[in-house]
């Protein structure tokens, strides 16, 4: 290659950059402005967030989300002031996008359950809830699972998809409170005003339950040999299970001390705990 065949092909690289520059410019423009408007945008929305009352687990997801968003925006409109066709780049994305969807298909159900729990708040971390088969405390909602500690302090993980599509029974009050629901049965020699003064007596002998709501003592169904007595006092969330307890003993020691006999057959249980 001689001198003149190096001076063409520099030339015609100068030229190529003379008139590539304008665009690599622009390119670069848009993206260096449009990343910083991006992180403007997503301090804006990190501030709302804040202010707003989502729950902390959804916020960095969302947030994920919408800077993933903005800053592929940002990069197929630099790549179109610099001429790159961005229909194919679009059409890449959606493709690749569809096939993750697909094989990811359960688990975006799931994530898509765990924003709207997050967001309409169904239940909160410290409710008692029932799900299907399954009661106790929530102890963590997270984008794809809802996690129990049940009564028998065994962990239990729901799937979100499956906590939605189900009956969903919240049993705590805004004031952090959850309602009692114990059976007792009572002779049918025995009458109902007497027998419910002695249940009131012991239940004021227990610490972990609320005089405010009152509790509910009534006749709940007639059963072959005594009458099933629904005891329905109220206690703290976090005090369910010795209240629970302790309101079951406290009936019981009354019950022998006045000398209340209960009829039983095979099978019956003094309580049974419920929402």
């Amino acid at each position: 290659m001689d001198i003149a065949d190096i001076q063409a092909k520099a030339s015609e690289l100068l030229n190529g950059l003379i008139e590539w520059s304008p665009k690599l410019i622009g390119a670069g423009l848009v993206l260096f402005v449009g990343l910083w408007l991006v992180g403007k945008i997503l301090k804006i929305i990190t501030a709302s967030f804040d202010r707003s009352a989502l729950s902390p687990e959804i916020k960095p997801f969302l947030l994920s989300i919408i800077s993933a968003g903005l800053k592929i925006a940002v990069i197929l409109v630099a790549a179109g002031i610099l001429g790159v066709e961005t229909s194919s780049f679009v059409a890449m994305i959606a493709a690749v996008g569809f096939a993750v969807g697909m094989a990811l298909q359960g688990s975006l159900g799931h994530i898509a359950a765990g924003i709207l729990i997050l967001i309409f708040k169904p239940y909160k971390v410290g409710d008692f809830i029932i799900i299907g088969e399954y009661r106790g405390f929530v102890t963590g909602v997270q984008i794809i699972n809802t996690m129990l500690r049940t009564l028998d302090n065994e962990t239990v993980i729901i799937p979100n998809g499956t906590a939605i599509s189900d009956v969903i029974t919240n049993s705590s009050d805004e004031d952090g409170m959850i309602r009692l629901n114990i059976n007792v049965y009572m002779p049918y020699a025995e009458t109902f005003d007497k027998v419910e003064g002695i249940i009131r007596e012991a239940l004021a002998t227990c610490p972990h339950l609320q005089t405010d709501p009152k509790a509910i003592v009534g006749i709940g169904t007639f059963d072959t040999h005594s009458i099933v007595l629904d005891i329905k006092p109220y206690c703290l969330v976090e005090d369910y299970e010795v209240a629970y307890f302790e309101t079951t003993q406290a009936v019981k020691l009354a019950f022998g001390k006045h000398n209340i006999k209960v009829a039983y057959s095979e099978g019956v249980e003094l309580g049974e705990i419920g929402a």
